[in-house]
């Protein structure tokens, strides 16, 4: 069940998991398990695979990686499936996704004894990659006649609960999101603020675009991991950066 109608739907290199993840939700779908409660199933793979890294299972951690991947694309899948859209799943999944990257890393660089600056940079690398590649998708959900409209451009006000959730968790998971990405968001907006105004985004250019998605920075690191250069990781995810300025550059300059 895809996030974008048939005319608008592109080929998204970090949602390999897809079939995987219908295929979970399917098998969910009929009973009592929820999307939160998938949620909180890839939380425990991201947590596995940092400890599977801090003991030195290099190859099993990158397996959990993608099956964490999977379970991330999941949640949002038997959500659609059941029909139980909620801004609590939807901000608990990207306060799961920015607290296990950190974990990771910060795991990877105590393994490797690579400087902890190093770390917080390929955090900030990954977190800044990733929010592009939202933000683009996002503003094209929202054109989208079939998009889902639970993720919005731009977070700036707690939105109200829908059917079947709690306002509370609502608000309380709302503010925890904006405390974690706000900084990477306004960096993202300030970068290219006219990004909403573009009448679209091309197919290829979204698939180019999608080598930016969390699904495919936890592919990249779980190959890195089973070929045994766990020590690349940090600084390819620093450099990694670079085609940051490139979609910006080609989206002002010819995605108007």
């Amino acid at each position: 069940m895809s996030k974008l109608s048939a005319e608008e739907k592109f080929i998204d290199l970090s949602d390999y998991g897809r079939p995987a993840a219908s295929a979970i939700a399917g098998g969910f779908s009929k009973t009592s398990v929820t999307p939160v409660h998938v949620t909180l199933m890839f939380g425990v793979c991201g947590l596995f695979a940092s400890w599977l890294i801090f003991q030195g299972y290099y190859a099993t951690a990158g397996l959990f990686l993608i099956l964490k991947s999977i379970l991330d694309a999941a949640d949002g899948e038997l959500a659609r499936v059941k029909n139980t859209p909620s801004y609590t799943g939807r901000y608990l999944d990207s306060v799961f996704d920015i607290i296990l990257n950190f974990i990771i890393l910060f795991t990877i660089q105590r393994v490797t004894g690579q400087p902890i600056w190093m770390m917080l940079l390929a955090f900030a690398a990954i977190q800044l990659q990733g929010t592009l590649y939202n933000y683009y998708y996002v503003i094209l959900r929202q054109k989208s006649s079939g998009g889902d409209k639970t993720s919005r451009i731009f977070e700036t006000e707690t939105p109200t609960a829908l059917p079947g959730e709690k306002q509370w968790s609502v608000t309380l998971l709302f503010k925890t999101y904006l405390f974690f990405y706000t900084l990477f968001d306004r960096i993202i907006y300030r970068l290219d603020r006219q990004a909403s105004e573009s009448h679209y985004f091309p197919k290829w250019f979204m698939s180019l675009l999608s080598l930016y998605g969390l699904g495919f920075q936890l592919l990249i690191m779980a190959v890195l991991l089973s070929l045994g250069f766990i020590h690349w990781i940090l600084p390819f995810f620093i450099w990694y950066s670079v085609g940051i300025v490139i979609f910006i550059g080609i989206r002002k300059l010819f995605l108007k």
